[in-house]
């Protein structure tokens, strides 16, 4: 009786398969506006970039690297969106991501964003505090949908998108809705 339970389930839970498209699509789903938003940002203030990692990175040729880390942020973003050379794009992401994580949020620990104790949520108190007494209207505007956050800039999201990519690296970019498999299928 047991075994015809498990099987069943075992059934059923197979069925689902024809729905794992899914999964991979939401990952690059998720990830497309992630790299888009970080590429552009870069692109904007690339002089800046370039100083950065220069000076506060110390980077070798910076000027290249800023230039390969925003080409490889705006076309990876756009290669996970239509689902185009999903493995191999996720190649030059998860070295961006790994040197990220290592050269610039390894030093904050693992939150990205501050928790209730520490010196990131201590300051946050502290301003919230000092708008209330001082700006009560202004710290009414700010609270009024939620309570702001610190950020810690720990590798928290860098250690999630290198596991996000990491996925579609070996899964690739799924069936159907990506260009990959539509080439692939005709070849």
């Amino acid at each position: 009786m047991l075994r015809k339970v498990c099987c069943s389930i075992v059934k059923i839970l197979d069925w689902f398969k024809h729905f794992d498209f899914l999964s991979l699509l939401a990952v690059r789903l998720y990830l497309a506006p992630v790299f888009w938003m970080a590429g552009m940002n870069k692109l904007k203030n690339i002089d800046d970039v370039i100083i950065w990692f220069r000076d506060g990175l110390n980077m070798p040729m910076p000027e290249v690297m800023a230039y390969l880390a925003t080409c490889t942020e705006i076309i990876g973003a756009i290669c996970l969106l239509f689902g185009i050379a999903v493995r191999l794009i996720s190649i030059p992401l998860l070295v961006v991501m790994a040197v990220a994580a290592l050269s610039v949020h390894w030093v904050n620990g693992w939150y990205a964003i501050a928790q209730g104790s520490g010196e990131g949520s201590a300051r946050l108190s502290g301003l919230m505090e000092w708008l209330q007494i001082n700006y009560p209207g202004r710290h009414e505007y700010v609270t009024e949908l939620g309570q702001p956050v610190m950020l810690n800039n720990g590798i928290e999201f860098a250690a999630t998108y290198f596991i996000m990519l990491a996925v579609l690296f070996f899964y690739g970019g799924g069936r159907y809705l990506s260009v990959d498999y539509w080439v692939c299928k005709k070849c």
